[in-house]
């Protein structure tokens, strides 16, 4: 599968585009911005500086469908977050302009998080992840009609009860493990250990949005005079309608015991039986997703790692 395109956007291509929703605005330059997995990320620049300049994300092919889901999601967040996402100004699937579909949106304030966290105090970066736990905590109040991944248009495959959700997706990401040369046994291993636990699943009644991937790749933000603040939150490919801890599971998983404990403090209580032990499922699930995701796309050096790391997930 290819993913990012390595497509060469001209500057008077740039300006076809940009010429869809403004006249008054003449392109100075096109160049390639630092992006998630999937899309490719650029910037277009103008020659007057008054105009801000925009962000053009282009879809691999194989993926296409993701670019109307983008659309979908930052219609359901829209003046619904504290910290903004880009406004979506043009979505072309016509192949006309690009060979491929892309997304024309506004460029928000601030720098990935992940390229300032190096630099950070440890009160800034436990002020980020404070922040991050807000944002999560606001996301969870979207509540959604049914629980399951969202696709282009709303939830692809509905069920009623998170129950019916994890008992579907976890037996159907195992035959995908067994299917792209996973170990049977740890298959197996880890079916029973679920199994187990499954009724963990049941104390969530509720769908509520999930981003599924906060993590500070897909987070902006500025340091200033007042400290740092998160300015924006993109990529909203991996949505889904599910349980709330398990965007809580998903965004710890990156996270060392500092700023967990500072997301943790931001998101507030955790107001769940057994909420420690149903992270823990969730963060199997995830280790699961990613080995599959890394055997799609054929990073292989991940593999062995990964299958470690379930190993010992399934092994308590």
């Amino acid at each position: 599968m290819e993913l990012k395109p390595d497509l060469q956007v001209s500057i008077s291509i740039a300006q076809s585009i940009v010429e869809q929703v403004v006249s008054d605005r003449t392109v100075a330059t096109v160049s390639r911005l630092y992006g998630g997995e999937i899309a490719a990320i650029h910037e277009i620049a103008f020659t007057d500086p008054a105009h801000r300049p925009l962000v053009l994300k282009v879809y691999p092919d194989d993926l296409r469908w993701k670019m109307q889901k983008e659309v979908t999601v930052t219609g359901l967040i829209q003046g619904r977050l504290s910290v903004p996402a880009p406004d979506i100004l043009l979505a072309d699937d016509s192949k006309r302009l690009l060979p491929l579909n892309f997304i024309l949106m506004t460029m928000l304030d601030g720098s990935r998080l992940g390229q300032l966290e190096e630099d950070l105090t440890p009160e800034q970066l436990a002020s980020a992840y404070a922040q991050i736990g807000r944002l999560l905590r606001e996301f969870h109040h979207i509540p959604m009609e049914a629980f399951g991944y969202i696709g282009p248009t709303g939830i692809w495959t509905a069920h009623s009860s998170n129950h019916d959700y994890l008992t579907h997706q976890f037996p159907r990401k195992l035959a995908e493990f067994a299917e792209r040369g996973g170990s049977a046994e740890l298959a197996q291993r880890i079916a029973g250990h679920v199994a187990e636990r499954a009724h963990l699943f049941k104390d969530c009644s509720q769908a509520v949005l999930c981003h599924n991937d906060l993590h500070a790749g897909n987070l902006l933000a500025t340091i200033g005079n007042e400290g740092l603040r998160l300015t924006g939150v993109v990529d909203f490919e991996g949505a889904l309608a599910g349980d709330p801890l398990m965007d809580v599971a998903k965004a710890l998983y990156y996270l060392d015991e500092a700023c967990t404990h500072a997301l943790l403090d931001g998101y507030g209580v955790l107001d769940r039986g057994h909420w420690s032990e149903t992270l823990d499922v969730y963060h199997l699930y995830f280790v699961l997703e990613l080995w599959c995701w890394m055997a799609q796309i054929g990073k292989k050096e991940r593999l062995d790692e990964l299958a470690l790391e379930l190993e010992a997930c399934s092994a308590a």
